[in-house]
Formats: structure tokens, C-alpha cells, sequence
């Protein structure tokens, strides 16, 4: 490998050879081929890069400044052919991760960093994140791995479907002995920002859609949200995993019980000729 255009490659050569025939042989050209590389390279430079006689080539003040970018190329290229074939456990890499907040701490930031004892190089950037549109993010490389509802993954991604997350309908714990249908008839939904229509998915699935309230709430932060909840200011639905505290300890209770709502996601990422061990070992770890 060589990080050297190739007229360059046989600039080097002649120097180091000190004639066209010794280039030649060393990089694998005709005499004819290695001479017009060279001259080809001074037209485009508009110099003289040696001079020549009997003796040999000798590089003019021109060559010899051309001849030291030259070196800092090959310590470069060595470095870089040095990272490359180093062990990937050892080196210092970031990804960035993105995915809705509930999904993201409850099941996708415990599983990633479980690569960490295997790839401690690894550094991570964990969005959590309801409102922007995190296909978005992947498509400006904003982030190199999302969670995706299964429906948003396009044909030019790589994905992994994940475990289902399971949504419950909750409420504030002082609202228990109501009536499900009397509470959406009167209460108002609290949900992240006006795209955000999980809640009425919920009501839509189990036939009571028409009896909610327009209007709703609004509080883009899972916590903020489920605080709202609680204090009795409206009901929601929220993913399984991040409701069961707040249902253990009695903050909240759920208003349907028995009764979720299922969304596919996906983690999903854009295709890579060859995947690094890491990148594949975090793949395999989140589901």
C-alpha cells in the first residue's frame, strides 16, 4: 500500500536508486514509464525536479523540498498501516447511539456497554431522544446506530429487529377505583410533542379513541412526563421496563390492566464493507 500518487512513487524511487533504471526494477515500471511519470509530475509542478548527467539523478533545491513532503507521507502511511493492524480491542473509538429515551435506558445503554469489558477503546454518545427524527440523525451521521420503529427502516439500511416494547396505559395511583372509560372521557393525555401520538395508538387498539380529549399536555422528557402523570395532571402510556418502578412504588397504577400495546423496533445502521469486531460484538449484544 501507498499513500503516494504514483508520479511521486517513482520521484522516491529515482532518489533512493539514483537512475531511472533502478526505479524502474524496484517499482516494477519500464525505464520509459518510471521517465515519464517524472516528467509528467514536473509539468504539473512547473519545475525542474533534477538534474540529470552521466553520473545519475540528482534532485535540484525544488526535489529535495518535494523529497521531504514525501517522507512525512511514508511516516504517515506507516502510522496509518500501524493503527489499521493493531488489535481492535485497544483502540480508541466513539459511537454515537440514538433512540427514543425510554427504549434507550432501559434496554439499549445496559446492553451496549456490555462490549466495554471486551473493547474498552470504545467510547459511546448515547442520544436520548423523543423529538427529532432519529432516521435523520442516521442519514447525516449524526449518529452511526439507531432505534428505529421497525415501519421507518428503509431498503438502504442494515437492521436487527429488536424484542418488542410493551406499552401500558397509566395513571395517577389517586385515581384507583375510577372507571377506565370516565377517566379518558375527562382526563387529558400527557404525551412528549404534537407528533407523538403513542397514546391515542393505545386508545385506537382498544376502542376508545373517540371518547379522548383533543388537547393534551405536553412534556418532551420521560421523567417530566411521568411526574405529571403522577401528580394526577393526566394519563399516558409508557414502555414496561421504564414504568415498573413507578408502579412498584405506588407513584402510579395501570389504568387497563392486562392490557398493552406492542411497537416493533429495529437497531439500525448503514451498511458496512467490512463490520470492525466491536461494531459486530454491540450488534449482537442489543435486543
Amino acid at each position: 500500500m501507498s499513500l503516494l500518487h504514483p508520479g511521486l512513487e517513482a520521484f522516491v524511487a529515482v532518489i533512493e536508486q539514483g537512475t531511472v533504471h533502478g526505479a524502474a526494477r524496484v517499482i516494477g515500471l519500464t525505464q520509459t514509464g518510471v521517465t515519464q511519470r517524472v516528467r509528467t509530475l514536473e509539468r504539473q509542478l512547473g519545475t525542474t525536479l533534477f538534474t540529470r548527467s552521466r553520473r545519475g539523478m540528482r534532485p535540484t533545491d525544488e526535489g529535495e523540498a518535494l523529497l521531504r513532503y514525501c517522507q512525512r507521507v511514508v511516516d504517515l502511511e506507516g502510522e496509518l498501516l500501524s493503527f489499521l493492524e493493531r488489535d481492535e480491542a485497544a483502540r480508541d473509538v466513539r459511537l454515537q447511539i440514538a433512540g427514543p429515551s425510554s427504549i434507550m435506558r432501559c434496554r439499549i445503554i445496559p446492553m451496549a456497554t456490555r462490549v466495554l469489558e471486551r473493547f474498552p477503546g470504545v467510547v459511546f454518545t448515547f442520544d436520548l431522544d423523543d423529538d427529532a427524527p432519529l432516521l435523520g440523525l442516521l442519514k447525516s451521521g449524526a449518529c452511526q446506530l439507531a432505534a428505529l420503529e421497525r415501519h421507518e427502516v428503509v431498503d438502504e439500511l442494515d437492521s436487527k429487529l429488536l424484542r418488542p416494547a410493551e406499552y401500558v396505559l397509566v395513571g395517577s395511583a389517586a385515581w384507583r377505583g375510577r372507571r377506565l372509560r370516565e377517566i379518558v372521557r375527562s382526563e387529558r393525555i400527557v404525551d412528549f410533542n404534537p407528533s407523538d401520538d403513542a397514546t391515542f395508538r393505545y386508545l385506537e387498539l382498544h376502542g376508545m379513541r373517540d371518547l379522548a380529549r383533543r388537547e393534551r399536555h405536553l412534556a418532551n422528557n420521560t421523567d417530566a412526563l411521568a411526574a405529571l402523570v403522577a401528580d394526577g395532571h393526566g394519563y399516558s402510556v409508557l414502555s414496561r421496563d421504564f414504568a415498573a418502578p413507578l408502579l412498584e412504588g405506588g407513584r402510579l397504577i395501570t389504568l387497563n390492566r392486562g392490557r398493552s400495546m406492542k411497537i416493533e423496533f429495529a437497531l439500525a445502521w448503514y451498511p458496512r464493507h467490512e463490520m470492525p469486531s466491536y461494531f459486530g460484538a454491540l450488534v449482537d449484544e442489543i435486543h
